[in-house]
């Protein structure tokens, strides 16, 4: 492994792209400060996570759901998830307690009953995004959300056999995986240094797991307003995201164009016009 992390991302491209990730969570965290202030959990507004006239995903999950994108190589789920967030709102809140207590173990977080909410039990992809999103600079997370695909990367990277997990919880699977593959990333001096956003870009573009390609099969995605959102707003932030590259655009720019178009989407296909023409300025 230690040879294919020294040849991987020569172009500098991947980084690139994580950078531009972790800028939008650290923005994210600011805007929902729940990890440094317990009380602004009480203050999230229901319309940020959806709105029910029309129905529209809120900025919570928009945010969250776009940023990290080039994290999630499973196929979507449907805007049912983020309406029973906000028509159970109580219970939601008390999830993101416990997502940001630090008194609490990777495990317990993912094992807290999410399954109370319509469609963030089962593999609780979800819940484990937000959790991660609440978590990531404690270094114990990984921006990996499928229990299947933690295996598959224990299996290929770590020396010895993995532990039978037979009779764990998910959230006790989940945190031992999670344990094992940091490991070996703090083993080799080589990856040691690295962002944990961007070793898992390693992970997946050297061990892909058997069902990450087929996921993102155009025939496999839900078509709802979700996902097309999710893409939409995915191909605007790597244009942003080229835009700085070629210094064409501040990184203050590239926050204020993303701001305007969360806030405005009716003017959304005009700013991404006006962007694509100083691009090729």
């Amino acid at each position: 492994m230690l040879e294919q992390a020294g040849a991987f991302d020569k172009n500098g491209s991947v980084k690139h792209e994580v950078e531009i990730a972790l800028g939008a969570l650290k923005e994210f965290r600011q805007k929902y400060p729940f990890a440094e202030n317990l009380q602004t959990i009480e203050w999230l507004d229901p319309d940020k996570l959806f709105k029910l006239n029309p129905d529209e995903v809120g900025v919570f999950f928009l945010f969250l759901e776009g940023y990290l994108k080039p994290f999630t190589y499973v196929t979507p789920g449907n805007s049912n998830l983020y309406r029973n967030a906000l028509l159970q709102i109580k219970e939601f809140k008390n999830l993101l307690r416990i997502t940001v207590d630090n008194r609490k173990s990777l495990a317990q977080k993912i094992d807290a009953p999410w399954d109370r909410i319509g469609g963030f039990g089962q593999d609780k992809q979800l819940a484990k995004k937000i959790i991660y999103c609440f978590n990531y600079e404690n270094g114990t997370a990984l921006p990996i959300f499928s229990n299947q695909h933690l295996r598959f990367f224990v299996n290929r990277v770590v020396n010895t056999p993995s532990l039978r997990t037979k009779y764990l919880s998910q959230g006790q699977e989940y945190e031992y995986y999670t344990t094992e593959i940091l490991k070996v990333k703090n083993s080799m001096l080589l990856t040691r240094g690295w962002n944990i956003m961007y070793f898992t870009r390693f992970l997946y573009n050297t061990f892909p797991p058997p069902d990450s390609e087929s996921s993102s099969l155009p025939e496999q995605r839900k078509t709802n307003v979700v996902t097309e959102e999710q893409l939409d707003l995915q191909g605007f932030m790597k244009l942003l995201g080229e835009l700085q590259k070629q210094q064409k655009i501040t990184g203050e720019q590239f926050r204020e164009n993303r701001s305007l178009w969360m806030k405005q989407p009716t003017e959304r296909e005009a700013l991404t016009k006006r962007l694509k023409q100083k691009l090729k300025a």
